[in-house]
């Protein structure tokens, strides 16, 4: 069955507000995704964060998403690519300036929300942002939505990158998630989100909504801590894919 590594987008409170319950989840994932000031936290929320997942030897990387903190970043919010590009440099560069206050380090970059869905969509806007990442360092990869145009562009420009499946959300047939918008794009049963992501390490394929599935390749899989029952569904798939035989590791 391999390996795969388990992340969760953290540090998405203000102050001493939580949109769940990071601690618990950083005693389960192998990486966080912090948010960077943008669609959510800021520098105690990123630091206290940073802090914690230090602590528990989890790997760091920056979530950067549209400064839109009433719709969580996930309203598209309309900006040139270039715009975007500096967006997530801005976001990127002050949480890896906390970082190195915390002891640790940023190590990739996934965006967040509707930015990141944009970015899987629109070959411009994943340019931008793999352009962006490169420039702050040549160390810094991206974690992207499996098979779409963020994880091409990085590619096409040599840019480290790993590839993501998520949990909690239902896929459409193009490999896209189904929109929040739409019934059925949120799951909750922790047992059928075990049973579906060890079939799909077995065969690389993920059910779609329709009743068909989609070839997918990843490294990572996604479990968002503002799910309601978040905590008990990352734990049950980590310790259902370590029965199946699955070894729970960081993907960098």
């Amino acid at each position: 069955m391999g390996q795969i590594d388990l992340n969760s987008d953290l540090g998405e409170g203000f102050g001493p507000w939580s949109m769940g319950d990071d601690k618990a989840m950083l005693d389960i994932v192998t990486s966080a995704n912090i948010a960077a000031g943008g669609h959510a936290s800021d520098p105690e929320t990123m630091f206290a964060t940073l802090g914690t997942a230090a602590a528990r030897g989890v790997v760091v990387g920056a979530h950067p998403g549209y400064p839109d903190r009433e719709g969580f970043g996930r309203r598209v919010i309309p900006m040139a690519p270039a715009e975007i590009g500096r967006m997530v440099a801005a976001q990127t560069g002050a949480l890896s300036a906390l970082a190195q206050m915390a002891g640790t380090a940023v190590r990739y970059v996934k965006p967040h929300g509707a930015l990141g869905n944009l970015a899987a969509a629109d070959p411009a806007v994943a340019r931008a942002i793999v352009a962006a990442v490169a420039q702050l360092s040549p160390r810094l990869a991206i974690l992207a939505i499996s098979g779409t145009a963020l994880e091409q562009a990085a590619r096409a420009e040599g840019v480290e990158v790993f590839s993501e499946i998520f949990a909690d959300r239902a896929y459409l047939p193009d490999g896209q998630l189904v929109p929040r918008s739409r019934q059925g794009s949120v799951l909750h049963d922790p047992d059928a989100i075990a049973e579906r992501l060890i079939g799909f390490l077995e065969s690389g394929t993920m059910p779609t909504i329709d009743g068909g599935t989609v070839t997918l390749a990843a490294q990572s899989i996604c479990v968002h801590s503002d799910t309601p029952g978040a905590v008990a569904i990352a734990r049950g798939l980590r310790t259902r894919l370590t029965a199946a035989g699955v070894t729970i590791a960081p993907f960098l």
